[in-house]
């Protein structure tokens, strides 16, 4: 008799234990479809996509004069992506963006500089490291390097907001969600998940665009001033033009050996 009661309340207990719960589930449901972020990256490989075992990227600095050249790239990549337009300064979120070169280059800039190259604009973004200390730190895998072809991505998802990557990042190329970033999107692209507050992003090299045979936006709207290719492939155009031209890496010294080349 004492075992059938024990038996009834385990059951109570655990209906009213999936009662008090279940609100929480479906709340937590529900702002995932608000976010359209999942617990697995976003990008699928299908019989379309372009493939590298490392993809890299190299500037032709040498081809930007002035904004007018810059604002297009930037425009493309973060419409696409869902990037907000905070005016704030403190909050602004940058997946590309325009630097001077001594801020690009500290370790490689001097008091005889050349003029031109000091004052040209230049393009900096997440470099795509091939020994990525943002991955290592992160405690939740929330930023990962992936296998297949090298690019260091995020899981929004997975995101708690600790920002130890962005304290290992050694070039800044990441942002964080200070505020809801989602009332500053000007034009919305619902093919690509919008981030919450909390949460750290950066450039993914396109992913999703190269899951589907595309380039990256930037590429595409820099009109042959960026090229994009594998790293590893010795008769791909980036290895052609890192051959053929002089090019350099942003903190280089620092053994994280970045994907993305400049050629000056």
């Amino acid at each position: 008799m004492e075992s059938s009661r024990r038996e009834i309340l385990k059951i109570f207990g655990i209906s009213a234990l999936a009662l008090s719960t279940q609100p929480v589930l479906d709340a937590f449901t529900a702002e995932q479809a608000e976010s359209g972020a999942e617990s697995e990256p976003t990008t699928k490989r299908g019989g379309n996509a372009l493939k590298a075992e490392q993809w890299a990227m190299v500037i032709d600095t040498r081809k930007f004069e002035s904004l007018e050249d810059i604002e297009p790239i930037v425009e493309a990549c973060h419409t696409i992506h869902n990037v907000p337009n905070l005016e704030n300064k403190r909050h602004e979120i940058k997946w590309i963006w325009e630097t001077e070169y001594k801020h690009a280059f500290p370790m490689k800039s001097g008091r005889f500089t050349d003029e031109q190259l000091e004052h040209a604009p230049i393009l900096v973004l997440c470099n795509h490291c091939e020994n990525p200390p943002c991955v290592r730190v992160c405690p939740t895998q929330a930023t990962f390097k992936r296998a297949a072809d090298g690019i260091v991505l995020m899981d929004f998802h997975r995101c708690i907001g600790c920002r130890f990557c962005m304290a290992a990042c050694p070039f800044g190329a990441r942002s964080f969600n200070f505020r809801n970033p989602r009332p500053f999107i000007v034009e919305r692209n619902d093919k690509f998940p919008t981030r919450m507050k909390g949460v750290v992003e950066k450039c993914n090299f396109c992913a999703e665009r190269l899951a589907v045979g595309q380039m990256p936006a930037c590429v595409e709207a820099s009109e042959g001033k960026m090229i994009f290719g594998d790293l590893f492939d010795p008769e791909s155009e980036v290895r052609e033009l890192i051959k053929t031209n002089y090019t350099i890496r942003r903190k280089q010294a620092l053994g994280t050996e970045p994907a993305v080349y400049y050629i000056v």
